[in-house]
This record gives C-alpha cells, sequence and structure tokens, in this order.
C-alpha cells in the first residue's frame, strides 16, 4: 500500500519519451494487475499471525521462486550449485517457518482450543499469501525482463506506469487508509524546526517513501542491465539487512532455531553468487592488468 506513495517523485522524474504506448497498453495492464495484488497480498499477510522477520525471510525466497519460473517459462538451466544454493535456502525458510508457528503457539496462554485452531487458521491463510506474493513478484521479474528485450529498455517509463495505473484499485482499501491515517494523526507529536509539532509515524512514512524510491527506482533501472536472477539477488541481499534491523528494532523473538534458518537462508544466497568463481575471475583480471 505504502508502495504506491512515491508515485509523485517518480512523475516529476518520468520519461517523456513514451515507447509504442498503444502496443503495451494491455502488456502494462497485466503489470499492473500483478503489482496490485503483490503489494496487497504483502501487507495483508502481516494481519494473520505472520510476524515481520518471518515475513522478511519468507519473501527471501524469490530466489527459489525466480530460479523455478526461470526454468519453465525462459528454458534456463542451472549449474548443481545453483540447485544445492536453493536446497539452503529452502530447508532455512521451512526452519524458520515453523519457528514462528511455534512462538505463536507459545504466546497463547490460558486459550480455548477453538481459539488455538482459529489462529492457526489465520496463521496459514498469512502463508499462503506469502507464497502467492512470492511467485507472482518473480513473475513480475521475468516479466519485465521479457518486456524490456522486446521493446527496449525504459526502467522509468515502467515505474511510472506500474504505480500510477493501480492507485484506482486502492479505492477499495479507503476505509483501511483512512483508519490508519487517523492513527498516525493520532501519533506522538514530535518538534520540527519551522513545522512544528507533527505525528512521529507520518515522520517514519516520509522517511519510508524516501528510501522506498530510492530502491525502487534503483531496482527498476538494474532490471535493464541484469537478469531478473540477478536482480532478485541483490534485493534478497538487500532484505537480510532489513531483517537484522527488524529483530532489533521491534525486539521480536529471534531464537538460535531462527538464527539457524536465517544463516541456511544467506549462505545458501551466498553459494547461489558463486563467490569462489568471482574471485578467481577478479584475480585473473588483475594479474592480466599487471
Amino acid at each position: 500500500m505504502i508502495s504506491v506513495i512515491p508515485l509523485i517523485l517518480v512523475y516529476f522524474g518520468c520519461c517523456s519519451n513514451v515507447v509504442f504506448l498503444e502496443l503495451l497498453t494491455s502488456y502494462y495492464a497485466s503489470l499492473v494487475v500483478m503489482f496490485f495484488l503483490v503489494s496487497v497480498a504483502n501487507n495483508y499477510a502481516l494481519n494473520f499471525n505472520i510476524s515481520m522477520p518471518l515475513h522478511m525471510i519468507f519473501r527471501s525466497g524469490s530466489l527459489i521462486a525466480n530460479m523455478i519460473l526461470g526454468m519453465i517459462i525462459l528454458k534456463r538451466s542451472y549449474k548443481l550449485k545453483k540447485f544445492i544454493a536453493v536446497g539452503m535456502i529452502t530447508i532455512g525458510i521451512s526452519i524458520c517457518t515453523v519457528a514462528s508457528r511455534r512462538d505463536v503457539q507459545s504466546s497463547q496462554v490460558n486459550v480455548s482450543e477453538e481459539s488455538t485452531f482459529e489462529d492457526l487458521q489465520f496463521w496459514l491463510i498469512g502463508l499462503f499469501l506469502l507464497t502467492f506474493a512470492l511467485f507472482a513478484s518473480a513473475y513480475m521479474g521475468i516479466y519485465q525482463e521479457i518486456l524490456y528485450k522486446k521493446f527496449g529498455k525504459q526502467p522509468r517509463e515502467a515505474l511510472f506506469y506500474s504505480h500510477a495505473l493501480p492507485l484506482p484499485g486502492f479505492l477499495l482499501l479507503a476505509k483501511n487508509i483512512y483508519t490508519h491515517a487517523v492513527i498516525f494523526s493520532n501519533s506522538e507529536p514530535v518538534q520540527v524546526p519551522i513545522a512544528g509539532g507533527i505525528p512521529k509515524l507520518w515522520l517514519y512514512l516520509l522517511g519510508n517513501v524516501i528510501t522506498q524510491y530510492v530502491c525502487i527506482r534503483s531496482v527498476y533501472w538494474m532490471t535493464t542491465e541484469l537478469s531478473s536472477l540477478s536482480v532478485t539477488l541483490i534485493v534478497t541481499l538487500r532484505k537480510f539487512l532489513s531483517l537484522l534491523l527488524s529483530i532489533f528494532y521491534f525486539q521480536n523473538p529471534f531464537t538460535f532455531v531462527h538464527w539457524t534458518g536465517t544463516i541456511l537462508v544467506f549462505g545458501g544466497t551466498l553459494v547461489f553468487v558463486d563467490l569462489a568463481d568471482v574471485w578467481k575471475e577478479y584475480k585473473s583480471k588483475q594479474q592480466k592488468s599487471d
């Protein structure tokens, strides 16, 4: 939901040259529908007993989803190391998923079995939303890669339309948006020079808008220069930093089991990059230059 807010910034920096707009209308429509569904699914998953660390770790499985769809749609093949890395990531996500479910169960004290069953149902719905968003987001990356190959590289144009066209869809969530706007306005005020007292949550939102604009614009640029799988890898590493910040800032429970799963997820990511080959290539280039 918040990811559409940088639209105004995108508009002023949008490329004025629209390439094959009429021809691309149907393609952008498909991209917009996917973007809207992914945004809503990722945000609503948090309403179903999904903790923020689990949310971030689960979304780190985007490498797996991208590889699977790349094999199916783009007919790509991968080395054995890639499959090992995917296995590590899958196991890591599974461990964290089970551990987080235990956290939900252990936090329920003196509740009826019926209430516990309802919590389990909510949690499973949250997992379904995360899974759907995971594969839909991976398909979006591949879809954009196909569009750029077919119609040329227009990252700022794609960024603008993919964020502008979904806006009417968020009218369906107007009540939810209004409710949270009231909550934001009633938050503790913070004194800001010249502006005076501004509710703290609105300042957080402003910071979120600025950082999201920088992040999203960079991602759309990378999709024109790198494969969707490489972009997914970079975004996954960024999520690792977000995960650490989330743990310390929100003081979420993060046990040894969680750390084991996290190490497997991001260790698998490093194996996926194949740092040994990258280092060898770097050293060989350095020796040639000498």
